[in-house]
């Protein structure tokens, strides 16, 4: 079955913006300086629950590069799921304890986890804590088991050929060093059933000239009077964030040969992990004061310490901020009201226009505005007539 789609053009109506004030209206108002980009899908069943989506689009552009900081993390973690599903090793799933070999200089090896429960690692307690609180390390294991060329070459085969996942998340690299991946050993009752050697990505990327900023911190911690180079650091578009949320749940829309190769059992762990709070979390155990309620939750409520979501919202999403740069790409459900939407953006908040010296108006812009943009979609899709309500029980939490 074809995906229906009206056409993707800049097409965000004026005057569900103008009406605001505050952050909104100012960000709105000066796109270009904050490098501002929307996504807002519509999403109405027809009888037999299948979705017709209208896009919405605010400068929604593959030329302008935003940083995608934690988002590469959500397509990690898909990838992850299939990959186990390809191999298919008996005995070998999610909870397999896993030992990781040290690269020198690069990374250090894995023998335990300590938040784990169990005192083990495994892909579903990194894939678990990557969507509860973005753990980098996380990230980075999974950037690891997948290899820097499969990860990629996955992603194009899959229809995103502007993808480029090149490196490590929080460890400051060389591009070699992060062409470089652990060998991993997976064990069951004390024997080992997978060995992965270690690997090398010859991978070719397409060149790219990505610059933002003024000037910025080099790594030698002086000021440089130019721009900052991420040519060679990892894109995600947002258009294409925004389409790989699409196709996680709605993958019965997508052709089979750009569909993610997962079990309804894959995509139920993943809508587990993407909607999870850490207070919620029985393993691993965060400390709710530091990790509340919202703490990822960006798009609706601005990620407030104070804010007390709803039982019956669920927020399935996956943020990403660094360098100034904040994006978060939800799914949001009520499942009261009836209401589901996809919303993505990116904004870039960086007053001083320095890169580097974590000088970054996050707290007082960045996410104020998220939660005031999630609040006026909110509002539109509680304001506009449905002829037939969704059936949105595929996505309630199950035990």
């Amino acid at each position: 079955m074809q995906t229906l789609h009206y056409r993707t053009t800049d097409n965000f109506p004026e005057s569900w913006w103008r009406r605001k004030k505050g952050i909104t209206a100012a960000i709105f108002s000066h796109p270009e300086r904050f490098r501002l980009q929307v996504i807002y899908t519509q999403i109405d069943r027809d009888e037999q629950q299948r979705p017709r989506f209208t896009d919405f689009h605010f400068r929604s552009r593959l030329g302008e590069y935003s940083y995608p900081a934690s988002t590469v993390k959500l397509p990690a973690a898909i990838l992850t799921l299939e990959k186990l599903r390809m191999l298919n090793i008996p005995g070998l799933d999610l909870h397999s304890p896993l030992s990781i070999t040290a690269l020198p200089g690069i990374n250090p090896g894995v023998a335990e986890d300590r938040t784990a429960r169990c005192g083990q690692a495994s892909l579903a307690h990194y894939i678990k804590k990557i969507f509860l609180i973005s753990d980098n390390d996380a990230y980075n294991r999974l950037y690891e088991f997948l290899g820097q060329e499969t990860l990629n070459r996955r992603l194009w085969e899959c229809g995103y050929p502007d993808i480029q996942l090149r490196h490590r998340v929080g460890i400051p690299l060389h591009e070699e060093a992060n062409r470089r991946t652990n060998a991993f050993q997976f064990n069951r009752d004390g024997q080992i059933i997978y060995e992965q050697p270690a690997q090398f990505s010859q991978l070719a990327f397409t060149p790219r000239h990505d610059l933002a900023g003024n000037c910025h911190i080099d790594h030698k911690g002086n000021l440089e009077q130019c721009p900052m180079d991420f040519s060679i650091r990892n894109r995600l578009p947002l258009s294409n964030l925004h389409d790989i949320m699409k196709r996680i749940f709605f993958p019965e829309l997508v052709t089979n040969t750009q569909r993610f190769r997962l079990t309804e059992s894959d995509y139920q762990f993943l809508y587990r992990c993407m909607s999870q709070y850490p207070a919620a979390s029985a393993d691993p155990v965060y400390d709710q004061q530091q990790y509340h309620q919202a703490y990822v939750k960006f798009l609706l409520y601005g990620g407030q310490k104070d804010a007390v979501i709803p039982p019956s919202i669920l927020i399935f999403n996956k943020p990403g901020w660094a360098y100034g740069f904040l994006t978060d790409s939800a799914y949001i459900v009520d499942l009261e009201k009836k209401i589901e939407f996809l919303l993505s953006a990116t904004l870039y908040v960086n007053q001083d226009g320095v890169i580097g010296d974590d000088h970054y108006e996050f707290e007082e812009t960045g996410k104020p505005f998220l939660q005031e943009l999630g609040e006026m979609i909110y509002e539109v899709e509680s304001e506009r007539p449905r002829k037939i309500m969704p059936d949105l029980s595929r996505y309630q939490p199950r035990v």
